[in-house]
């Protein structure tokens, strides 16, 4: 099973698989973001026993880049990898720091060998870059991996109306993207920025377990979304 990303995808965010069959991820979801770094025991072997319809984007990020994973690259990386080789797993999340070292070529290779796709992430907690490194940034992502990811922490309206220029930019460019903005301030850019190409949605299974800064519940990301691609009548 593989991901295109062709058209936008809302991943549900959990670090319990269990919450697969919440009713909400079967009728909002087209994914379960797996945190396996947040899980609560052996997440290969929850991998295992999953058993659900809704396929599944694994992350297991780094500590350097938000996460709780401390593994050094090596073992982190081949952890992926082996989450790869599930049938369930259609995409793999892989920090685009790593994807930059040889390391990381050789798991995108492996992963995409096993039949998953790769996302190409970067994530800045302390704000958001200049337009022309925002931009550069999307574009180098979206090179290496089959879709490029961006999350920056938006403090004003500017911020977040950025990270939407720079999202329609590189679509235009043929880019495939997903952006979102961090914190109250580009909250709405994670319903809005798929308007102007950006592929991946996320939002937590429980509302209480958020995994990022600003995120709606799947349920109302859902109808957001939904409303605004919706074509009005003629």
């Amino acid at each position: 099973m593989q991901f295109s990303f062709d058209s936008f995808v809302l991943a549900a965010c959990t670090a319990d698989l269990s919450d697969a069959t919440d009713p909400a991820v079967e009728e909002h979801a087209d994914a379960v973001e797996f945190r396996m770094d947040l899980a609560a025991s052996d997440p290969e072997s929850a991998l295992d026993a999953y058993d659900a319809d809704v396929p599944l984007v694994a992350t297991n990020r780094a500590a350097w880049e938000g996460g709780d994973c401390d593994d050094g690259d090596d073992e982190r990386l081949a952890t992926l990898e082996r989450a790869a080789e599930r049938d369930a797993v259609a995409a793999v999340d892989i920090e685009l720091d790593s994807l930059l070292t040889p390391r990381g070529e050789t798991a995108a290779e492996r992963v995409r060998e096993s039949g998953a796709s790769v996302v190409a992430s970067f994530h800045d907690f302390e704000g958001t870059p200049a337009s022309s490194e925002l931009r550069a940034k999307l574009h180098r992502a979206a090179t290496v991996g089959d879709v490029g990811k961006v999350a920056v922490t938006a403090t004003d309206d500017h911020d977040a109306l950025r990270l939407l220029d720079a999202t329609n930019a590189a679509t235009t460019w043929g880019d495939t993207v997903a952006t979102m903005a961090m914190g109250e301030a580009g909250r709405h850019t994670r319903a809005v920025a798929p308007v102007y190409g950006s592929k991946i949605g996320y939002a937590p299974v429980q509302p209480a377990d958020a995994t990022a800064p600003g995120q709606y519940a799947l349920e109302t990301l859902s109808r957001l979304v939904g409303e605004l691609e919706r074509k009005p009548d003629t």
